[in-house]
């Protein structure tokens, strides 16, 4: 159990805000019109400065719960007796590295450790590129994929569109609410996946080829949209009829996130080439992965060797190794499965008594809340999504708001949610409705 922590050991908010700026400049962005201030977390409850205390609807990074105490012993340990890279041997990075590649299916079964979601990418472009011979890539619009500058770039959520380099082609995800093609109409699956059709004709008039198709399992910056049915083997099939490989990021929806699979990629029944995987599976300590089979591996190392300083240190390894077991002794997919079920039915019949409330969706312990003013038209109602993220925030609930419209109420708490958890988000929900 975490000490309580004296509030008046830290500085007032409005110093802290200007010494922040000053110290590490304005590009930085915080959460909320009255940031929040914290110092501890436990589980899925985060304490600010104050003392006061907010049930965690956002953080998908604490996975198992802020600080959980196995993960911490685990880290701690590790600490305390060694800690170097995988150029020496180590029990803990094997070890890891097996029991991490037995929770995939197929030929995915060798790892190369990374420390952010941001190295994982940037590395599954680099492999898809030296294996395929191909330089091109197809990403979702309004996508997020990390920070490296080439990640950057795939990243078509920040990155200016009259910018973006000509390997890369961005498609239109499926959003049965608002997008091209809606709900109720046939085979919506075939319909979005003839995008991906579109931009391998694209790169091939730039005179590229694609080397990867890199997509969210869950579509997170597009609003937490779930991908139709058949729509990720359509994909799959036209880009490796042209030699590129099919990459799953897997650090929004993986790790049970979704409730019915370990990696949400399972929940189109498809096999990826490559998967990346970030924070969650180290509960927030800094671990990723790229996951892949032993003949692109082995391709790849043709070519280049590959290491990482941190990645893969035995710290690290401990983190994961403790999550892992976690996820195992606390029936995790288990809880997010019914908890996620719950927590979906219940905003549904929200989305039947409020106007504002124009679609839910999303599964398992992700789920998005579209805001809009007017069914009809569609009309987004951005300030009233921003209305029911900032009277959470007052009443002790945090959520984010998410999607290119930034209409979209994101919920998305540590795994271990529980369902008393999920009524009091429920009930302030409510309260945040009737009050926009």
């Amino acid at each position: 159990m975490n000490q309580p922590v004296v509030s008046d050991t830290f500085a007032t908010d409005s110093e802290l805000l200007r010494r922040r700026e000053s110290a590490m400049g304005p590009a930085y962005r915080l959460f909320y019109e009255k940031p929040v201030h914290l110092v501890r977390g436990e589980g899925v409850w985060l304490h600010d400065s104050e003392g006061r205390k907010y049930l965690d609807c956002y953080n998908n990074v604490a996975s198992v719960g802020h600080c959980h105490p196995n993960v911490v012993d685990a880290l701690t340990r590790q600490a305390s007796t060694l800690n170097t890279h995988t150029r020496y041997l180590h029990d803990h990075v094997v070890n890891y590295a097996e029991r991490l590649a037995a929770t995939l299916p197929g030929d995915l079964s060798v790892c190369m450790f990374v420390c952010t979601g941001s190295e994982a990418n940037d590395l599954a472009f680099r492999m898809a590129r030296t294996v395929t011979g191909n330089q091109g890539a197809i990403v979702m619009e309004n996508a997020y994929h990390g920070n490296s500058i080439v990640v950057t770039e795939l990243s078509t959520e920040e990155y200016p569109a009259a910018e973006r380099p000509d390997y890369l082609v961005a498609i239109e995800p499926p959003n049965p609410y608002r997008g091209s093609y809606r709900h109720g109409e046939p085979a919506l699956g075939a319909k979005y996946a003839a995008f991906a059709g579109d931009a391998i004709e694209d790169l091939a008039e730039r005179g590229h080829q694609p080397a990867m198709f890199l997509c969210d399992s869950i579509f997170d910056s597009n609003g937490a949209l779930t991908a139709p049915k058949g729509y990720f083997h359509k994909v799959y099939e036209q880009v490796r009829a042209t030699g590129g490989l099919c990459v799953a990021d897997e650090v929004q929806s993986g790790l049970c996130r979704l409730g019915d699979h370990m990696w949400g990629f399972e929940d189109s029944g498809v096999i990826p080439d490559i998967v990346t995987m970030g924070k969650p599976i180290g509960d927030g300590h800094p671990l990723a992965a790229v996951v892949t089979t032993p003949a692109i591996a082995e391709e790849f190392s043709r070519k280049f060797r590959y290491f990482n300083t941190f990645g893969g240190n035995p710290v690290s390894a401990a983190a994961g190794l403790a999550v892992l077991d976690v996820i195992e002794r606390e029936k995790i997919l288990q809880n997010v499965h019914d908890v996620g079920t719950f927590l979906g039915s219940k905003l549904k019949a929200l989305a039947e008594k409020y106007e504002l409330v124009g679609d839910v969706r999303g599964k398992g312990l992700f789920y998005g809340v579209e805001i809009v003013r007017d069914r009809a038209t569609l009309e987004p109602g951005e300030a009233e999504a921003q209305g029911v993220r900032e009277f959470l925030r007052e009443n002790g609930v945090l959520v984010g708001t998410t999607g290119p419209l930034n209409n979209v109420v994101k919920i998305r708490p540590p795994m271990v949610f529980s369902k008393s958890n999920a009524e009091l988000l429920l009930e302030t929900l409510e309260q945040a409705l009737d009050s926009v």
